[in-house]
């Protein structure tokens, strides 16, 4: 659509001209059920009314509506001609008054992608379910807007609703004379304004505090999901953690939680985790349990609702005046979401999950071609949409660790404190943040911020010992690398970790020290004379965003006691390094995987020994040399069900060598174990297979021809829900068939039938590592389509397609070949799209180094 791709230039211009003192919001929803009429998209009403001010009398602008008409318009009284104003994505205004009025009536379109307003039809009941989810900018796609987020104003919603729905938003509703109506909201921005309605499964509680200047603050709560999820819903440990991450953020934050009710809603088909809609935060279904988990799950849970109410202050009532500062955001929702519930939840080992899983994602971002400030450069929406990465949560997020072990947590949070009331629905910038914490820190943060929060790339940390004849350390330094890309050496404030072995047996810390490392070496006099270590771990306990390596007596150690290491984050952060190093091509794949082999059972967090099968997944998959994925295979399958076996009846670790086993069996014998626990004709004591294990079976199974479809169409029937549906679909695409893979290449390149949820289900079946020679036909194919692709398709639908079906698998120099052949010829192509391409170029590039290494190793 012409001018949907608002420019940051545009908006600061629209800004400079307006002020908005008030929407009036008119949905009729009755359209969501029965027949529709005729071959178009299903369609609502929207009817907008905006109140703003213009500073230029006489000047022009234009407000933000994607719909498939619109029937009529009115500025300050006037009616003007639709066909002429509205061009499929803005209104264009001339001539505006000081005061103005505009009025929009327009039919818009309900979504299958998940984005604006997402209609789902619910195959256990065959009931309608809505929500909206507009960020960054799709609520235009619901009403008409001025879509950027330094445009804050009150809005008042109203809704009518087939008879029996309920319908929630930002305010508090009630139903009068058939008509929802809510509560005028704050000055809030439009990606966060929210729409729930159907006949959802609702609970109540409220939650109460005593203010500092006592009065009483009452918060009426509530959690919602589809009434096929209801019997799974454990709304209760919902409420648990959202009182206890109230409690937690009232006495840091000193800012009263500003949004009345505090609502909650598991939602189908949804893109993200969870959105911070202020009194009406949206998560992703898949949050309400239906087989048995592990406390990984729920403590990921309890991560993501503190994350979302951390935003109620930090993207809420404080915004970031254009999406460049998404991370005054969503770093600090990130990092507080961890730091809350270390504090205030059952979950008092998020640090170490945090250490291992989300640093993961941020040193993967942070090293590809892609990689970018903390504070972007985001010159329009379709830059917006993807930052929201690696960078701008996790390495962002990780940086605020280091920024609090910097400035010290008290003026940390005092810093937070005098921003939140300085700048109350309002929106900053990066400076308005680093005013207030120098105030409270007497740091220099401009310093600061320039190594860290306006540079990329990450720093190497290696230790370098010299000891004397006596076995005692002459001298300790620490060695700080940059890449060549990013030549940026930082500040880091560190703790340094010397670790030896116990008459035990077990490998405990005995001197530790806490250093600023500036500059390419930087000593550590503290620990002058300490007795020899048998490990040096840089960054114990995780104070900076770093790659630890090792010194080679370490690494040694580690290669034979890495279990034996007693503190779990200290193994944690090893099982990182370790990691990052397969990626580097530092370790071959298979000493990786070795280590897993050998030590991942004595693992005792749940959350890391996942991790730990997803890189023994990922460094077979990738970075193994060909030639021996074979043998690797192998070895995992035989050590996963070994520890199967070996694990405790009915524990979560059972149940999670349970899923590594299933996700890594191939051989004849893994096989009709899988079936036979399937028909129940085989047992593992105390191993429960629910409906996801069954699910997660017939994955497998399917990959490798021994589930056709009649035995998934079986499956279905026995569980014929919405997930049953997105099971089968994926299993469905797995099947090892030309035919099937055509099929589902056309289901998702050349069709726009199925919905978001489906068409990733979809794109997960297609690409199995064991059908390599099967799909590598589709290589040229995806060259050729993804630009018709991006063209016509929404971004979020395009970016699934274009970096689920990169030609991964076709891991060679031919393919490298095609994708520089591509880039090279599409110079001009949507900026966007020509990141995605780069960056899996960027991952397929590390994987042929990994398995050269690797290769090297075998010789």
């Amino acid at each position: 659509m012409p001018g949907e791709n608002l420019s940051r230039d545009e908006a600061r211009e629209r800004a400079g001209l307006l002020s908005v003192e008030g929407y009036d919001v008119a949905l009729d929803l009755r359209s969501a059920v029965g027949e529709t009429a005729g071959e178009g998209p299903r369609t609502f009403r929207s009817v907008t009314t905006i109140r703003f001010r213009a500073n230029e009398p006489g000047a022009a602008t234009f407000v933000d509506l994607i719909a498939p008409s619109v029937t009529a318009v009115s500025l300050n009284g006037e009616d003007l001609d639709p066909a002429a104003v509205f061009d499929g994505s803005r209104i264009h205004l001339e001539g505006l008054a000081e005061d103005n009025e505009l009025v929009v009536d327009a039919q818009c379109a309900y979504s299958r992608t998940g984005e604006g307003m997402h209609r789902f039809v619910d195959p256990e009941d065959g009931e309608v379910y809505l929500y909206t989810q507009y960020e960054p900018a799709d609520a235009r796609r619901v009403f008409a807007n001025f879509e950027q987020p330094d445009l804050k104003a009150p809005y008042r919603f109203s809704a009518q609703a087939p008879e029996g729905w309920t319908v929630w938003s930002n305010g508090v509703g009630e139903l009068v004379d058939g008509v929802w109506q809510f509560a005028e909201t704050k000055p809030i921005s439009t990606y966060i304004t929210a729409v729930v309605a159907g006949p959802y499964h609702y609970v109540t509680d409220s939650y109460e505090r005593t203010l500092d200047d006592g009065s009483k603050l009452v918060v009426p709560l509530g959690a919602m999901c589809r009434k096929g999820l209801a019997p799974y819903f454990d709304a209760d440990d919902v409420f648990l953690v959202t009182k206890q991450g109230l409690d937690f953020f009232h006495e840091h934050f000193d800012y009263p939680y500003p949004f009345g009710k505090y609502d909650q809603a598991f939602v189908p088909e949804y893109n993200l985790g969870a959105m911070e809609n202020p009194g009406m935060v949206t998560f992703r279904e898949e949050f309400i349990f239906r087989g048995k988990v592990t406390q990984a799950s729920y403590e990921r849970r309890a991560n993501v609702i503190l994350h979302e109410m951390a935003h109620m202050w930090f993207g809420d009532l404080v915004t970031m005046q254009w999406w460049d500062d998404l991370w005054l955001k969503e770093s600090f929702a990130d990092f507080m979401g961890s730091f809350s519930m270390v504090e205030a939840t059952r979950f008092t080992n998020g640090w170490i999950t945090f250490a291992n899983n989300r640093k993961s994602w941020a040193y993967r971002a942070d090293q590809l071609p892609s990689t970018h400030p903390i504070t972007a450069d985001i010159r329009d929406l379709e830059d917006a949409k993807l930052n929201f990465d690696g960078i701008t949560y996790a390495k962002g997020a990780s940086v605020l660790k280091q920024l609090v072990a910097y400035v010290g947590r008290d003026a940390f949070l005092e810093g937070a404190r005098r921003y939140f009331k300085r700048h109350a629905y309002g929106n900053t910038q990066l400076g308005d943040l680093l005013s207030v914490l120098e105030e409270t820190s007497g740091r220099d943060m401009a310093s600061w911020s320039r190594s860290w929060l306006q540079t990329a790339g990450v720093n190497s940390l290696t230790p370098q010992a010299v000891l004397n004849s006596d076995g005692r350390i002459t001298e300790l330094a620490v060695l700080q690398e940059a890449a060549e890309s990013h030549p940026e050496l930082r500040p880091h404030r560190v703790a340094v970790g010397l670790y030896r072995r116990t008459t035990e047996g077990a490998l405990e810390r005995y001197a530790r020290a806490e250093v600023d490392v500036d500059g390419p070496r930087t000593v550590v006099a503290e620990l002058a004379g300490e007795e020899a270590p048998e490990l040096v771990l840089v960054n114990d306990d995780d104070l900076t965003y770093c790659k630890i390596r090792f010194d080679e007596n370490s690494l040694a150690t580690l290669r034979e006691q890495l279990g034996d290491i007693s503190d779990p984050l200290a193994r944690a952060l090893c099982w990182s390094a370790l990691w990052n190093m397969t990626r580097d091509a530092l370790m071959p794949a298979r000493d990786f995987i070795n280590l897993v082999l050998r030590f991942a059972g004595r693992e005792s967090d749940i959350g890391v020994l996942q991790m730990l099968h997803a890189w023994a997944r990922s460094a077979l998959g990738h970075y193994a040399a060909p030639e021996w994925r074979e043998e690797g295979g192998r070895l995992l399958a035989e050590g996963a069900l070994r520890e199967l076996r070996l694990a405790e009846p009915g524990s979560q670790h059972q149940l999670t060598w349970a899923r590594f086993f299933t996700s890594v069996a191939s051989g004849p014998a893994d096989l009709q174990l899988l079936q036979g626990l399937l028909a129940g004709s085989a047992k593992i004591d105390g191993l429960e297979v629910d409906q996801e294990l069954r699910w997660a079976f017939l994955d497998t199974l399917a990959a490798y021809g021994a589930a056709d479809e009649a035995v998934l169409g079986a499956e279905l029937a026995r569980d014929d829900t919405a997930s049953g549906k997105r099971h089968q679909v994926r299993c469905l695409a797995a099947r090892p068939s030309e035919a099937v893979k055509a099929q589902a290449w056309a289901q998702v390149v050349e069709s726009d039938a199925l919905s978001n949820a489906l068409v990733e289900a979809v794109i997960a079946g297609f690409q199995q590592p064991s059908q390599r020679e099967l799909v590598a036909p589709y290589a040229q194919k995806y060259f050729a389509v993804i630009e018709r692709v991006w063209q016509e398709r929404s971004i979020q639908i395009g970016m699934d397609v274009v970096r689920g079906l990169f030609p991964s698998l076709q891991d060679s120099p031919e393919t490298l070949e095609q994708t520089d052949a591509w880039l090279s010829a599409h110079e001009g192509a949507a900026p966007a799209l020509r990141r995605l391409v780069l960056e899996a170029r960027d991952d397929l590039a590390r994987a042929l180094r990994g398995q050269a290494c690797d290769a090297t190793a075998a010789r």
